[in-house]
């Protein structure tokens, strides 16, 4: 039977023990990695647009936040309901801040934000609220599209999963 041998040979190398140690090292490396460091996740949706384009597939890196604190600006998962159903949006307010929406611009703490990543606006209105101590204030780029068909606000920071990388 050479043809078994040449298959084996093939399929497991000229040392199957090593080859063995190799797939098993791999295995446990890409586990931990898109286990507990690395999330994908799926943009669905144009609220992240033209940042996101509807479809795309991003890594969250889950790790950063356990370095340093999310950051105004930062583009995060959320995680929602169950570990599957995540949104992505950009944090414009911290913990403890006093945050608005005036004529489409986003006012924290009563002075306009600088938002390079917005290219359209409508003029939405938001009442200002003031952040939890342990919340943060989520809104997606795209705020050419009405304001009721657009998901954002306060979030709890337990809820948030990480950063995007890309």
């Amino acid at each position: 039977m050479p043809s078994v041998s040449w298959i084996r040979r093939l399929a497991l190398g000229r040392n199957p023990q090593r080859t063995l140690v190799r797939v098993a090292v791999l295995t446990v490396v890409s586990v931990v990695t898109f286990g507990w460091v690395l999330t994908p996740v799926r943009v669905s949706g144009i609220s992240m647009e033209p940042t996101y384009r509807d479809s795309t597939l991003n890594l969250v890196n889950r790790f950063v936040y356990r370095i340093r604190a999310p950051r105004r600006g930062d583009v995060v998962a959320i995680r929602l309901a169950g570990p599957s159903v995540l949104y992505v949006k950009r944090i414009v307010a911290l913990p403890t801040e006093r945050v608005s929406i005036v004529d489409g611009v986003v006012e924290i703490n009563g002075a306009p934000l600088v938002e390079p990543y917005v290219h359209q606006r409508q003029r939405w209105n938001y009442p200002e609220v003031t952040v939890g101590p342990r919340e943060y204030f989520v809104i997606g780029d795209n705020r050419g599209m009405r304001m009721s068909d657009h998901d954002f606000g306060r979030v709890d920071a337990r809820r948030v999963l990480g950063r995007l990388l890309f």
